[in-house]
């Protein structure tokens, strides 16, 4: 099975281009209709320690003060952006990293101070938070519950030992389950949990028990990602036994068996890798067709516009997406020269619209309604997936078919025209 993007944007990331500057960012905020809702996402790019396994940006340290100095750049990004939009309303705040948890308690409240002085906060917003049960304290969860914090996702990934060795990420069942009950005892009772199958040494005995771990913990929604092994990109996953990773046969039966075992337990299928209780907002929206899917995956979050802030974050604004540098050193650079550090980006044509629209809606709805006459070649290559059964073509409407969840991106790769043409590595569709 050949490797497709995971479609969190159209076009994707490899395709954005420095012909995007910040002058375009500042146009583009400045645009924005009055009764435009905001997202807002802040990356933390910082852990104390590296997990083989990770694909996002970040950086080990191994003191608090290059995280005491990057917040206070953080702030002043804050300060350039706010007043272009402070008339909009907030709906939802995202943390993201690196790790979020790795912020001293008066920092991060004092940052949130600092979003509610300077955005407008919708009561309603939903606030939520990357965590790594390994650098959470009573006294961080604490500091959330005071700022409003609504949703905790907890990085788990594995609950057996063997396999969080070779990923160097430790963390013992004990330790998840005492941050699950100081974040409920808290009110902060929103919780995901992050796991991943095709990591080294899976079995079919570690999954069920990964599995009925973290069904034990009771979460509201959990996703399920296939480790993407991308060494040529992620020059640390080099350090991840080769030879202990699954088979592409093995990783689609420790798929399927974990998507078995969720669904089993009661669990809705949300898209290619998201599961949620049934009267969970994700749920409901789901079944009302008002499933979105951003850079976090798949959300409620229906914000109009996301203004991302902090090293590598990406904002996707109606008119196109935009990115900030990805180095530290250029970031800071910027922020201190008063200039927002935007490096790339691509603006939208009518077609990549179009085009975003069919693929989001295959993504999160597993259907859409095309043009067939203008979207000839497409439905030409669709023709294998329809013999096979796992798409279906009738009255100008696509849909696929429940039991070909695993085959998601590949069908919806069929209207990326970017694809065609890239030279990007991505990783495997399962």
């Amino acid at each position: 099975m050949k490797g497709v993007p995971r479609y969190t944007s159209y076009p994707t990331a490899p395709h954005f281009h420095d012909g995007i500057s910040a002058q375009k960012h500042i146009k583009w905020l400045k645009e924005l209709d009055e009764d435009t809702s905001l997202s807002l996402y802040f990356h933390i790019p910082y852990c104390k320690q590296l997990c083989w396994f990770c694909g996002c940006h970040t950086t080990i340290i191994n003191s608090y003060n290059s995280v005491s100095k990057y917040i206070e750049l953080l702030k002043q990004e804050v300060h350039m952006i706010a007043p272009l939009v402070q008339h909009l309303s907030v709906k939802h705040i995202h943390f993201g990293g690196g790790s979020p948890t790795i912020l001293s308690p008066i920092d991060f409240s004092k940052f949130m101070e600092l979003i509610s002085e300077q955005f407008n906060l919708s009561d309603i917003a939903e606030i939520a938070l990357e965590m790594d049960p390994r650098t959470l304290d009573m006294d961080k969860v604490i500091s959330y519950k005071e700022s409003g914090v609504t949703r905790a996702s907890l990085g788990v990934q594995d609950f057996d030992t063997k396999v969080q060795e070779a990923i160097n990420r430790v963390q013992d069942y004990g330790l998840v389950e005492k941050v699950v009950n100081n974040l409920r005892l808290s009110n902060i009772k929103a919780l995901n949990i992050d796991l991943i199958y095709g990591l080294p040494y899976q079995t079919i005995e570690t999954t069920i028990s990964t599995i009925e771990r973290s069904l034990s913990l009771d979460p509201d929604r959990i996703s399920l990602f296939g480790y993407a092994h991308v060494p040529w990109m992620k020059q640390h996953q080099k350090l991840v036994p080769e030879d202990a990773l699954p088979t592409i046969e093995e990783r689609e039966i420790l798929s399927e068996l974990s998507r078995k075992l969720i669904l089993e337990a009661g669990y809705t299928a949300i898209g290619i890798d998201h599961f949620a209780k049934a009267d969970d907002e994700l749920s409901i929206a789901a079944s009302s067709n008002k499933l979105r899917r951003n850079f976090q995956g798949y959300t409620t979050d229906n914000a109009d516009a996301l203004i991302g802030f902090g090293v590598s974050s990406i904002s996707s604004l109606p008119q196109g997406y935009l990115q900030n540098t990805a180095k530290n050193v250029d970031y800071a650079s910027n922020i201190k020269n008063k200039k927002l550090p935007i490096a790339r980006g691509v603006e939208l044509s009518t077609d990549d619209k179009q085009r975003r629209d069919i693929i989001m809606s295959l993504m999160c709805n597993y259907q859409v309604k095309i043009n067939a006459d203008l979207y000839a070649p497409e439905l030409e290559k669709l023709q294998p997936f329809i013999d096979s059964g796992d798409v279906t073509f009738s009255d100008g409407i696509i849909k696929t078919s429940s039991l070909s969840n695993n085959k998601l991106r590949l069908i919806a790769s069929v209207f990326d025209v970017y694809l065609q043409n890239s030279p990007h590595r991505y990783s495997l569709a399962v």
